[in-house]
């Protein structure tokens, strides 16, 4: 299977690549391929927030065409549900929806147009069971979730949420729009509206041991 991995950050791109075999640069650094987890791979970076996203999934589907695309990276947890996420776990979304948008009267907060109101997760039970990551709702909008009156107004819209991030809805649209397979799986990183979250969410880099992101071979493996 061909398999696209994108995500948002360069500290992000750089835990990752170390992870492939026969590494190599396409398009003048533009695209990294190689092999994981038994699959031809294409790893690309897409920026910050969801126009960025956006862009970076439809050029990386128009380059590669790969049979799924699976973005990774870092989502703050949103410290709800009755067993919340916490920092160094990792989250599969079983659904991912906008936090952020509203197309007026006679719409739902949350669906963009033309869309479901949540984008599904296409894996199968058995290969969530397996792979043992903390699955459910992430909330994605155009925001760094930093202020409680920010995660108090997402957790409003969406009491189940969590994790929020920045760019998997806007990925998640663009690949239903194409009609390619979309998973997200991403590492907690810090807590929003705890004090300090920022702070923790800068100490993580250095504190977040490489092996975290080794789940994204296991799934791969699951495949």
């Amino acid at each position: 299977m061909k398999i696209a991995i994108i995500v948002a950050m360069d500290k992000e791109l750089q835990l990752l690549l170390p992870m492939l075999e026969n590494l190599a640069e396409a398009d003048g650094g533009k695209y990294h391929t190689g092999r994981l987890g038994g699959h031809d791979i294409v790893v690309a970076k897409c920026g910050i927030g969801k126009v960025n996203a956006a862009l970076g999934v439809s050029a990386l589907l128009d380059a590669y065409a790969p049979d799924m695309v699976l973005n990774t990276g870092v989502a703050g947890g949103t410290g709800a549900t009755a067993n919340p996420a916490k920092v160094l776990d990792v989250v599969l979304a079983t659904d991912i929806a906008y936090h952020d948008v509203w197309c007026g009267p006679g719409t739902v907060p949350g669906q963009a147009a033309g869309c479901p109101a949540r984008f599904g997760c296409p894996l199968g039970a058995e290969v969530r069971a397996a792979l043992g990551a903390r699955e459910g709702l992430l909330a994605s909008g155009d925001i760094f979730v930093d202020r409680r009156e920010d995660l108090d107004r997402i957790l409003a819209l969406y009491p189940d949420a969590l994790a929020v991030d920045m760019e998997s809805a806007a990925m998640a649209q663009t690949c239903s729009m194409r009609s390619v397979p979309f998973v997200c799986l991403r590492v907690v990183s810090d807590t929003p509206g705890e004090g300090g979250n920022a702070a923790a969410y800068e100490d993580f880099w250095t504190a977040a041991p490489t092996a975290t992101f080794h789940a994204v071979e296991r799934l791969l493996k699951l495949l």
